[in-house]
């Protein structure tokens, strides 16, 4: 959404409602190298609803983890979700690419349920119509200028520069691409679950089909374990961690009831998918985010939706010194890092 000119090499960092997470890569022949990686809780509430209410908590966590890891680079690549950003598909009149940057904000003031002069707008020619040729696909991306704003205050305080911003889905579908192999006409579900919002992005061959995103995460557990089990926050959020050891079955009741939950919420989406998607049928779902992690949901997706899932490796094909980064910890933290890996594989200037 922000446009720069030339290709410089950015840091990945993720805010998410749980921690600040943060990746940095180095290009190198069509494969990228890891040069870096970290992550650091923030307190409660420091994020709420995707806005950023304690600023101060969150910049002191970017500091920390840039100061720590010894990173010179000062441009950074975020993303957002959630109900601070808008993406819808709409079908235009084919036109070259110049012609719709001039007309995009009078197409999509039809789709944008906010002032147009109050939003940062892009957007991607996706393909042309399968039945209209003189028709496009286009997939418009919108937010508020105010949420971007309050991100870029953020990254200064921190002497750093925003200068990429990406949606979340997205993110997540360019580190699966870097890591994953698809064939050309599999239809996948890339699910990337955090703490309070999932983002669910349906894709062929590199194209975006579907997306949408749902106010619900990892924190509907530990709520449920607090109201059932009489727990405080921190108490309940180290069962929803250490469920499969302690195999407590009372514990292992209200995982099971939580997992049905964002189970049915998936299987809503991908029903809504499907209903408009004529023979364009889902064949493998892959997960991230660190509800991913929880006990059991990857097999209750699977059995609801009868379909493969498994989970998105960030890190498969980057290569590392093993001297430098545990692999083991690398498998532990993956599936928190899908969208951070997907940002630093940015450059300054992308579209």
């Amino acid at each position: 959404m922000l446009f720069l000119k030339k290709k410089k090499e950015v840091i990945g960092i993720d805010i998410g409602s749980h921690s600040v997470k943060l990746v940095q890569l180095k290009e190198q022949k069509g494969t990228y190298q890891l040069l870096n990686v970290g992550l650091v809780p923030l307190p409660p509430e420091a994020i709420v609803d995707n806005s950023l209410m304690d600023s101060a908590s969150i910049v002191s966590a970017i500091k920390n983890l840039v100061a720590s890891l010894g990173i010179k680079v000062k441009d950074v690549a975020c993303s957002i979700s959630g109900n601070s950003v808008i993406i819808r598909k709409i079908m235009l009149p084919a036109m070259p690419t110049e012609e719709l940057e001039d007309q995009i904000a009078w197409e999509a003031e039809q789709y944008i349920p906010f002032d147009i002069n109050d939003v940062n707008m892009d957007f991607q020619i996706l393909s042309p119509d399968s039945t209209d040729p003189t028709r496009m696909n286009v997939l418009l991306v919108a937010s508020k200028k105010d949420i971007i704003n309050d991100y870029v205050a953020v990254f200064n305080e921190a002497a750093l520069h925003l200068s990429v911003v990406d949606v979340d889905s997205f993110t997540v579908q360019n580190a699966f691409e870097a890591n994953h192999d698809a064939g050309p006409d599999e239809v996948l579900a890339l699910i990337n679950i955090g703490a309070s919002v999932m983002n669910i992005n349906i894709v062929k061959s590199g194209g975006t089909l579907f997306t949408r995103d749902v106010q619900m995460g990892g924190n509907l557990y530990t709520e449920e374990i607090q109201k059932q089990m009489g727990l405080n926050t921190p108490e309940a959020e180290s069962m929803k961690m250490l469920a499969r050891e302690t195999g407590n079955s009372e514990l292992m009741d209200v995982i099971a009831k939580v997992n049905e939950t964002i189970t049915q919420e998936i299987r809503r989406s991908l029903d809504f998918y499907n209903s408009t998607a004529n023979e364009e049928r889902i064949t493998r779902i892959f997960v991230s985010g660190g509800c991913s992690k929880v006990c059991n949901l990857l097999d209750a997706i699977s059995e609801k939706l009868g379909l493969p899932v498994e989970m998105i490796e960030p890190f498969a094909k980057l290569k590392y010194n093993e001297k430098d980064f545990d692999p083991e910890y690398l498998a532990e933290i993956g599936p928190l890092m899908a969208v951070t890996v997907g940002l630093a594989i940015r450059r300054v200037g992308d579209k």
